[in-house]
């Protein structure tokens, strides 16, 4: 569906979305409370275009989200990836994980292979997460990336906080982390 590579670490698979993919992320988008952070809950049809969006930006920018799965499972357990939208300042790596994945270190995981790849491959770096004041789960792990407050703005009508991560090749032992706590 989408021109993504495959990413593995230690306990993850990130990939492309698939179409198998659909009912988690629906299920992510209408009925989880964290959405609050992201818009607020929202309908399954919205949440059916969002995600054919996430597969036609894949096709535009050459990135976006990658579905991140348990190696052990398949299972998938939330979206990691790089977005840039037509309003977005500039490509921003963001994290969306769903119901039941969360303090799992997953969403750092996946960070970190996503920020060693687009930096390597793509070339974007270092990158930006524009974070809402209020949700503190990102504020929090964008922190323990390294990413640091870098200025507070206005993007879509949404009041953010602009975080600056590490270059790819700066932030390796943070990956190497990453990869012990497996």
């Amino acid at each position: 569906m989408t021109p993504a590579p495959t990413l593995t670490t230690a306990r993850l698979i990130l990939r492309g979305p698939q179409k198998r993919d659909l009912a988690a992320f629906t299920a992510w988008v209408t009925g989880s409370a964290r959405m609050e952070a992201v818009g607020g809950p929202d309908t399954e049809g919205h949440a059916w275009r969002g995600f054919i969006a996430g597969i036609g930006h894949w096709h535009w920018h050459g990135y976006g989200f990658f579905t991140v799965t348990e190696r052990k499972t398949g299972v998938a357990t939330g979206r990691v990836g790089i977005i840039n939208h037509i309003e977005w300042p500039q490509p921003e790596m963001a994290w969306h994980m769903f119901d039941g994945f969360e303090g799992k270190s997953y969403a750092f995981e996946a960070a970190c292979a996503v920020r060693e790849w687009a930096g390597r491959t793509l070339g974007l770096q270092p990158l930006v997460s524009l974070i809402s004041p209020n949700n503190t789960r990102s504020l929090a792990l964008a922190t323990r990336l390294g990413a640091t407050e870098e200025s507070r703005d206005v993007v879509d009508g949404e009041s953010v906080i602009v975080f600056r991560h590490l270059a790819y090749n700066d932030s390796r032992a943070i990956a190497q982390a990453a990869e012990a706590i497996a």
